[in-house]
């Protein structure tokens, strides 16, 4: 990364994890650090200046469940366009998914992507890795290479690690080495299709859908293997009531280590929004009820999700093109989570910007063993200035994943990302 030029940023309102309301203040930004955070500074005689103009000066974002399908899905995503999309959206660091082919289940795959990343990404990229060889469900991977090479989130994300004695041993060897499991929570047999959830759309629809219980059961028999093991859980993109129910219960025990995540289209969108077979709304888990919606939306406010996270899932138009059964799950998330959020919630006051700031760059960061990149004298200049008074159109020439499957293609949100800096380099200016 280049020397950081020096700037000043005029008249922004600062927001953080702790901080409710804004704080409106002048900053200067050198050598890629917060010089000076407050009111009323004179620009330095050889800085750049920008006018804040009372725009949102915050963390950027670090999103820790993402699909860059690098290696073997280059046609929908890579490592180099996954980065722009996310600057595009104001995240500067990310955790890829292992779900590729190859599957990243050895120290060689690991090494290939943090190759490639440090070659074409302008953000933070670390990998997760397999819990088993090739996401089979019989053998481990290589924990040991893969850890020396900074590894840390052991998943078979896209399957749940279906033999729970294989997840049960993984877990008793990798957590002796600090490593934690991520656990998409999914009983194939009861899941089947996977296209919608089951309940009066899917009659309505004629298709076969996947029930909550199908995420719920797995979603509690892998806390119960963290606790049998002391291991850490991570519950991934969480979507019914009841599963959150079941999280909060175990961390109100107080005696396992569970964190867990919801994803932004699990709080906004639910199983109507289908309508005529639209293949955008078509993810997995697959979208739930209203209640499910207000639901996980009060256990985000309260605490019980850590993380906010995409699960970023591009896939080509042409396979989003294709019939609702035979349509691959997923969607974009990247360059729509801040706006979005905004646009639905905070905006209307249902939500408050301290908490997506806590839940969407702080606690990602802690989770994998990062520091988080507080707007404060000293600190890393890892921000984003957003401008709440304006609105973004998500039109193809707009964004910058290679995909385009996303419910927010062509519609306009309130709010705009106007600028996006790491260590004081400035990556994106509208």
């Amino acid at each position: 990364m280049p020397d950081a030029p020096l700037l000043f940023l005029k008249n922004v309102r600062i927001i953080d994890e702790d901080r409710a309301q804004p704080l409106q203040a002048d900053v200067v930004v050198e050598n890629g650090r917060y010089r000076s955070i407050a009111p009323g500074l004179d620009a330095p005689a050889d800085a750049r200046v920008i006018d804040g103009g009372g725009r949102l000066l915050m963390p950027a974002m670090f999103d820790a469940h993402v699909h860059f399908r690098e290696p073997g899905g280059e046609a929908k995503e890579d490592i180099e366009s996954g980065s722009r999309a996310a600057i595009n959206g104001g995240v500067t660091g990310v955790v890829m998914m292992p779900n590729t082919t190859p599957s990243i289940d050895s120290g060689a795959v690991v090494k290939m992507v943090l190759d490639k990343a440090a070659a074409v990404s302008r953000i933070q990229v670390l990998t997760s890795g397999c819990v088993t060889l090739g996401r089979h469900g019989k053998e481990l991977a290589a924990f040991d290479a893969m850890r020396n090479l900074g590894v840390t989130m052991l998943t078979d994300d896209g399957d749940s690690t279906g033999d729970p004695a294989v997840l049960f041993r993984a877990m008793q060897y990798a957590t002796e080495f600090g490593q934690f499991f991520a656990s998409h929570c999914e009983v194939p047999e009861l899941a089947g299709p996977r296209a919608l959830n089951d309940g009066p759309m899917a009659y309505r629809l004629g298709i076969k859908g996947s029930p909550a219980c199908a995420e719920e059961i797995i979603i509690d028999r892998d806390i119960r293997l963290a606790h049998a093991t002391g291991a850490h859980i991570h519950i991934q993109h969480v979507s019914t009531r009841l599963g959150m129910e079941t999280i909060r219960w175990w961390k109100e025990r107080g005696d396992v280590r569970v964190t867990a995540e919801v994803a932004p289209h699990h709080l906004m969108f639910h199983e109507e929004d289908i309508g005529d077979f639209d293949t955008h709304y078509k993810m997995n888990p697959p979208l739930r009820t209203r209640e499910d919606n207000a639901a996980l939306l009060e256990a985000f406010k309260a605490g019980v999700f850590d993380l906010l996270a995409t699960d970023h899932a591009p896939h080509t138009p042409f396979e989003k093109a294709q019939d609702f059964t035979a349509a691959p799950n997923g969607i974009t998330g990247l360059e729509t989570a801040v706006v979005s959020m905004f646009d639905r919630f905070i905006s209307r006051g249902e939500l408050g910007w301290d908490v997506l700031v806590k839940r969407y760059s702080a606690e990602p960061r802690r989770m994998m063993g990062l520091e988080p990149v507080p707007v404060k004298e000293g600190g890393v200049a890892e921000f984003v200035l957003f401008d709440d008074q304006a609105e973004t159109t998500f039109s193809t020439d707009f964004m910058q994943s290679k995909a385009r499957n996303t419910p927010f293609l062509d519609k306009i949100l309130k709010g705009r990302i106007d600028l996006v800096a790491r260590a004081g380099e400035v990556l994106l200016e509208r």
